[in-house]
């Protein structure tokens, strides 16, 4: 088998276990709170304090996955496209 083949069949297995992951959960941690909903910041005598909510995620700590946005749009392609 030429090393050729083996990467690209490589970089396939890989990808679909990555669409496999994005399918049966399709949410993960948000990084940019990192979970919480809402940043955190300190006072002035440095103690953590709750912050603003966080845009990304809106406050809710979860984010979709880009391969499950991938997903959703090669399902809504597969279901209704002209026959």
């Amino acid at each position: 088998m030429s090393p050729e083949l083996t990467a690209s069949a490589l970089v396939v297995i890989v990808t679909f276990c990555y669409l496999g992951l994005c399918y049966v959960s399709p949410f993960t941690r948000c990084r940019r709170c990192e979970g919480f909903g809402f940043h955190i910041g300190t006072n002035r005598k440095g103690r953590p304090m709750r912050g603003k909510n966080c845009r990304h995620c809106k406050g809710h700590g979860y984010r979709i996955r880009h391969g499950r946005r991938l997903v959703n749009l090669l399902i809504r392609f597969w279901l209704h496209r002209d026959r």
